[in-house]
């Protein structure tokens, strides 16, 4: 009886949100970058050790984004149509680590081009949500 008002519904979350989105992660490892090429270009060590704290934490954040899209977004059909991914996922987070320890910007910038291979993929199973 009811069948007719009713509507398949496609989700990936409990809440069916919709909102995922890479670049959360790019523009905190951005800003990781930003804040390792200060770093570099200053001789003030109060201003120096701000951006080591900033730095970490910015870090920290592109991780815990990477980290919801692998285990919330991404489902066993995207793996299936990039093999890879999994191994993408772990290289960045890997990434976004070594810029934890590193003031050198050429650690932001790789983890910048792994964030945007992420988001290659990303585009490309926007359909399937």
């Amino acid at each position: 009886m009811f069948k007719k008002f009713i509507k398949p519904v496609c989700a990936h979350c409990d809440l069916m949100c919709g909102v995922y989105d890479p670049q959360q992660a790019m523009i905190e490892a951005k800003s990781v970058y930003a804040i390792a090429t200060k770093y570099q270009e200053s001789d003030d060590e109060v201003f120096r050790t701000r951006c080591i704290i900033l730095k970490e934490q910015r870090a920290e954040l592109v991780k815990n984004h990477l980290w919801v899209l692998w285990t919330d977004y991404f489902k066993p059909e995207h793996l299936e149509l990039h093999e890879d991914l999994h191994d993408l996922f772990w290289r960045a987070t890997k990434q976004a680590g070594e810029c934890k320890k590193s003031v050198d910007p050429e650690e932001g910038q790789k983890l910048i081009k792994l964030i945007e291979e992420i988001e290659e993929v990303f585009k490309k199973t926007q359909h399937n949500h």
